[in-house]
């Protein structure tokens, strides 16, 4: 089973960075569920920009911390160097 680190940019432009292993489910629930994170929910639609697939759930949070912990200009800089 795989794990992903994502960012998604909700509608006032914000990021939010998580951690999943249903990557699908889980921007659906973002998007629409009662599931989603408050954050998001609040700040709906929300856009997946970009998402890092690992085999362990250890290295996937530990990927979500070292993304939270970048300004806005590094993030930015993150998703433009992936596209």
């Amino acid at each position: 089973m795989y794990h992903f680190t994502y960012i998604l940019e909700c509608a006032d432009t914000t990021l939010y960075v998580g951690c999943t292993n249903h990557l699908e489910k889980r921007l659906k629930q973002h998007n629409g569920a009662k599931e989603g994170a408050h954050y998001t929910k609040i700040r709906r639609p929300v856009t997946l920009k970009h998402f890092e697939r690992f085999r362990s759930l250890a290295k996937a949070r530990a990927r979500e911390a070292e993304i939270k912990r970048l300004t806005r200009p590094q993030k930015l800089a993150l998703l433009k160097s992936k596209s």
